[in-house]
């Protein structure tokens, strides 16, 4: 399934490859967030156009509205949503930490008082195996026990012990449903580098398709979300991909790619797009060998309120190509749902090209 293709002589930074039952996925790599099904705004056949290979979905979500048997009688996902290309799914992990307060956890499962009609869920690490199957994703996350920062020490202890119980059923159920696509487990252990080796050391036992780092951007100091990367990698498999949850902004993304990983995902293009924030490029390299060369223009200024040229010179995505900045700004200050689409589609194209640049980058031995 994934195949290293290069690994650069001046960092740990990896190029390889994802062969998924969908298609093929060139890593590094980022994967827009369509939680529902849909990259906010966007079409399929936009994200095709900006070079979206993967995307990533939510189990939880998906399984309340419209439910995994309805998409399970469309052929699963890609055919609901209309997206041939990989699909990841999230197994609701991450609601076990945002939705704290509408959950209760123990050794079997969470049940959730649901934030949309307040009646009770119960998801399982085998019910949220069998909603993957149903949705038909290319890469399935156990279910995993996520705690916030900061947390005790025996807190995030009993995360780790849950995570590790919770991904032996799910690789066990796997087999008895004959799961086929492929199945990552997450490592968690907060910022307690002794519970990360033992929440690595339980996972790789059960020879999962693939690895995450999960439990970091939930609060910590930069600094040890990136101490616990540099630590982590290292130990993680060679010959499986190593995905980093939730990261982030591009200068996160670059650290994290030089310490090993391979995958992201993360809310910030789409978010900061939505709320006037978009990214552009201040030379025609988004990437040198040490830093980053970019910006992010708070479009609703006044000063932004007459100039002609376009977003970003070196941009060759649909905004940058037909419209001014001018007109961006008129949008967004009226609200016009123009706008959201048209800054979105900047936004992950500049992330997507950030992503071709490190590959390229990685080939060359400039990173």
């Amino acid at each position: 399934m994934f195949q290293l293709i290069k690994k650069s002589k001046k960092s740990e930074a990896r190029r390889g490859k994802l062969q998924l039952a969908s298609g093929e996925v060139q890593t590094p790599c980022f994967m827009p967030i369509a939680t529902r099904g849909s990259v906010k705004g966007l079409t399929s056949a936009d994200l095709k156009e900006i070079g979206a290979e993967i995307i990533l979905a939510n189990t939880y979500h998906l399984f309340q509205r419209p439910g995994d048997e309805v998409i399970k009688k469309f052929g699963g996902l890609h055919q609901f949503m209309n997206w041939p290309r990989p699909i990841l799914t999230d197994s609701g992990g991450y609601q076990v930490f945002s939705l704290a307060q509408l959950r209760k956890i123990d050794l079997a499962g969470v049940e959730f008082n649901s934030e949309i009609d307040g009646r009770r869920i119960f998801l399982s690490p085998e019910r949220a195996l069998e909603i993957q199957k149903n949705l038909n994703s290319d890469i399935a996350m156990v279910l995993d026990y996520c705690v916030g920062y900061p947390s005790q020490k025996v807190e995030v202890q009993r995360a780790v012990e849950i995570t590790s119980l919770w991904a032996q059923r799910s690789r066990k159920h796997a087999g008895k449903i004959n799961f086929q696509n492929q199945i990552f487990g997450i490592i968690q252990g907060g910022i307690f580098k002794d519970l990360r080796t033992q929440s690595l050391a339980d996972l790789i036992k059960l020879d999962f398709d693939g690895y995450a780092i999960g439990g970091l951007a939930v609060g910590e100091p930069e600094r040890k979300m990136k101490e616990i990367i540099k630590w982590l990698t290292p130990q993680m498999p060679i010959n499986k991909p190593r995905y980093l949850m939730g990261v982030g902004y591009p200068e996160q993304i670059f650290e994290a790619v030089k310490n090993g990983v391979d995958m992201f995902d993360c809310v910030i293009p789409t978010r900061h797009a939505r709320h006037g924030e978009l990214f552009v490029r201040t030379n025609k390299k988004i990437v040198t060998a040490k830093k980053l060369n970019y910006q992010i223009i708070p479009i609703g200024k006044k000063q932004y309120q007459e100039k002609r040229n376009c977003l970003d010179r070196f941009c060759s995505c649909e905004t940058c190509c037909h419209y001014s900045v001018a007109y961006l700004h008129h949008l967004y200050k009226n609200n016009e749902l123009l706008y959201h689409r048209l800054a979105t589609i900047h936004n992950l194209k500049f992330y997507l090209d950030l992503m071709k640049e490190i590959r390229l980058g990685i080939e060359n031995n400039l990173l």
